[in-house]
Parts: structure tokens; C-alpha cells; sequence
């Protein structure tokens, strides 16, 4: 039976700083010697990031500083009040989105919720958000995918998939949201300097059902799933609560880990799929990185195979997991060669996990005659003013 992402929604907060900017920031924060600023700039300048939004509206608020220039930093609650503060609007606005954009799905189908987050936690969660704020029915499935990093999306959608070959008649609604920089630290151990250089805010929605696309419609069908753990490498990523924010270890090692050993993981997948390398239309691959993409193109004798990638990480940094749903989302928009496309994504997290997904991009036809459709039953929310910026995808030839 077949399952498909009927529609994403990409969302961002309204505040952005460019990658210049907070890069002086940093410099000025840790004071620290002419060597450590030489690092920041090599770590900032190489990172092909022109700008990142965040639910930080004033950054030296955030920290406090102070007229001789220390600063405090937030404690952990005070971070997570203002996760669960941002999170309930964004998640109902991303939900709302999501099924705005979706002609085959309303409000009152939605049976099944899945939210991924790793960077907050409160309880009523932004599940009962949704539901409260878009009225929908009380006796919805939720579930709730918390603290994997930046793979999450895809254990979201394979559950998706699995809800929805098991009950036909089922319609998923995933809310995958992340707020990183609300736990940027000022410290001068550079793993964490080079984390705090990529990491941003962002969301997406997505609705998946077997409902069969109509004319003149755009949907991925998700295909299959597999998971793979790198050996001996969970000290190289990894994601913990302290005192001052969640502290993140990301090690310069990363990128030739992934270089040495995914080869060796996509290859046999290749194989049982009997599927050649060179056949793969699209590529839709987690930008956790400039060095990542590179070494990734790299290993797999890509050429010029993940310019969506470096335009989502170029334009919104690393968003952990919704990132490679605007990586699909910039895919789906893109003009159709053949009406079935494949579709190959991968993400990378703690662990080191490595999560495949292969899906096919399907483009239907205009329908022959045009007719008049019914109207749509009314939404019964509309979402209150603008407080976040709904990401209208673009081709792009990459980056330069």
C-alpha cells in the first residue's frame, strides 16, 4: 500500500543574524586570545552559512551583559520557558500551514499526531497546543519523538508510514520543530564553538496519508527506511542537559566519519534495493555541515548532486531535525523531469546514527477538463498575525 507526504510547511522565526554578525559577537563574549579569534573566524568564515533566524530577539539580553561588558548566561529553566513560550504558537502555525497547503486533507481527518523536538520539553506539550488552538477531534492518536538530534525527522515519518499501512484511512500530522540557539553557550572549547556556529531555529509540518494525489499535484511516496549506528564514535555527537542549556559535542572528527563509513553503509542498501548509485534523481541529504556535504559528494562520487542541501544550510543553518524536510521541500517544488522520481535522504545524529530514506517524487498531470470543485470545508483557526515567517522554497542553482 501506498503512503505519501501529501504536503511540508517550512517555518522560521522573524529575527535572522548573519553568520558575520554573531561570529564579532562571539569574539567579543569570549575575549578570548588572538589564537582562539583566529579559530572563530577560520569556523565561521568556512562554514558557508550567510544567515540563521532565532527565537532570540536581542542576543546581548539573552547573555546580560553588562555596561563593562561580563555577562551572565540563562539558566536551563529560563531557556526552556522561553522554548515552551515560542513552541506552543509556532507548532499551531506550522500545523495550520501544513494542512493549508494540503487539498486532500482538513482539520476534522487528522487521526494521528506525531511532534519531534530535542531542545525543549513542557507538558501539556504542543500536541494538546494544536489540538485546543485548531479545534481538532479529542480522540487523536499522539505521540511524541523527543531528544534524537538531528536524524528525528525520519523515525517521525517511518512511523508515519507504518500508522497509515495499518489503518488506510488514517491521516498523520507530524510537527517537527527545533529552537538550537536557545542554548548557545559562551565557552572557548571549540566543539562547542563549532556547534554554535551552525546551529539555528526552524520547523516544519508535514501531512502523510495513502490518499492518491489529484491532478496537477506533488507528493513523495516514502518508499523505504533503514538505520544504521556507526561503531565507537558516540563520544563525536552528542547532546546533554546542564545547568546552563543543553550542551552540545560536536567533534571536528565528524565529517571524516561519515566520509570513511557511509559508503559502506549505503552501498549493500544500494544493492537489496537493486538500485545503481547513478540512477538516484535526487539527493536530499542533511546540511549538518559545509565539511559534511563535501566529504559526503566526496565519498560517493557525487558531482553537483546536493545543491539543495548547501541552499538550506547557506540560508537557515542547521535547524536539527527539520532541516532535511526543507532539503524535500526545495526537491518537491523543483520542476518535474519524469512524473516518478527517486528520491535518496540521509540524516546524521548522536551515535553516530545514520538514517536512509528512499522515496519517489511523483508529478500528476493536469486533469483534461477543468471542473469545479467543491469548496473546502472552513478552517475553523486562523492563525493570529504574522509572528513567524512561512518559508516559500525557491529553485536555486547553488552556492558560488
Amino acid at each position: 500500500m501506498s503512503v505519501y507526504i501529501q504536503n511540508i510547511a517550512c517555518m522560521v522565526p522573524p529575527t535572522s543574524y548573519s553568520q558575520s554578525f554573531i561570529k564579532d559577537k562571539m569574539k567579543g563574549w569570549l575575549k578570548g586570545s588572538a589564537r582562539l579569534n583566529r579559530c572563530i573566524d577560520s569556523i565561521y568564515n568556512h562554514s558557508c552559512i550567510q544567515q540563521r533566524h532565532s527565537v532570540i530577539p536581542d542576543a546581548d539580553a539573552f547573555f546580560r551583559v553588562s555596561g563593562d561588558g561580563d555577562f551572565s548566561v540563562p539558566t536551563t529553566k529560563a531557556r526552556n520557558d522561553m522554548y515552551t513560550q515560542a513552541a506552543k504558537k509556532m507548532s499551531v502555525d506550522l500545523a495550520t500551514e501544513a494542512l493549508a497547503g494540503c487539498p486532500n486533507a482538513y482539520f476534522n481527518q487528522i487521526t494521528h499526531l506525531i511532534t519531534v523536538s530535542c531542545t525543549g520539553f513542557f507538558n501539556p506539550g504542543p500536541d494538546y497546543e494544536i489540538i485546543k488552538s485548531l479545534n481538532l477531534n479529542k480522540s487523536i492518536q499522539r505521540y511524541s519523538i523527543g531528544f534524537m538530534g538531528c536524524y528525528a525527522a525520519f523515525p517521525a515519518l517511518r512511523l508515519a508510514r507504518a500508522i497509515c499501512r495499518s489503518d488506510p484511512d488514517a491521516t498523520v500530522l507530524i510537527i517537527v520543530l527545533e529552537l538550537c540557539t536557545l542554548h548557545a553557550q559562551l565557552t572557548r572549547d571549540l566543539d562547542s564553538i563549532r556547534s554554535g556556529a551552525i546551529f539555528a531555529d526552524g520547523g516544519a509540518g508535514v501531512v502523510v496519508s495513502t490518499k492518491k494525489p489529484g491532478p496537477n499535484r506533488k507528493v513523495l511516496e516514502l518508499e523505504h527506511f533503514e538505520s544504521m549506528l556507526i561503531p565507537d564514535t558516540h563520544d563525536d555527537m552528542a547532546w546533554t542537559i546542564g545547568d546552563s542549556g543543553f550542551e552540545m559535542a560536536l567533534s571536528k572528527y565528524v565529517p571524516k566519519i561519515i566520509e570513511a563509513n557511509i559508503p559502506a553503509i549505503l552501498n549493500p542498501i544500494l544493492r537489496r534495493r537493486a538500485i545503481d548509485i547513478s540512477r538516484i534523481d535526487h539527493w536530499a541529504v542533511h546540511p549538518g555541515g559545509k565539511a559534511i556535504l563535501d566529504r559526503i559528494e566526496s565519498s560517493l562520487g557525487l558531482e553537483d548532486c546536493l545543491r539543495e542541501s548547501r541552499s538550506v544550510l547557506k540560508r537557515y543553518g542547521n535547524m536539527s531535525s527539520p532541516t532535511v524536510l526543507f532539503v524535500l521541500k526545495q526537491i518537491l517544488q523543483k520542476p518535474a523531469a519524469r512524473p516518478r522520481e527517486s528520491v535518496l535522504s540521509m540524516a546524521f545524529g548522536p551515535g553516530l546514527t545514520v538514517e536512509v530514506a528512499f522515496l519517489t517524487k511523483i508529478t500528476t498531470p493536469a486533469a483534461a477538463k477543468e471542473k469545479r470543485e467543491p469548496a473546502a470545508p472552513p478552517s475553523p483557526f486562523s492563525p493570529s498575525g504574522d509572528s513567524f515567517s512561512r518559508v516559500q522554497m525557491r529553485p536555486t542553482r547553488g552556492i558560488k
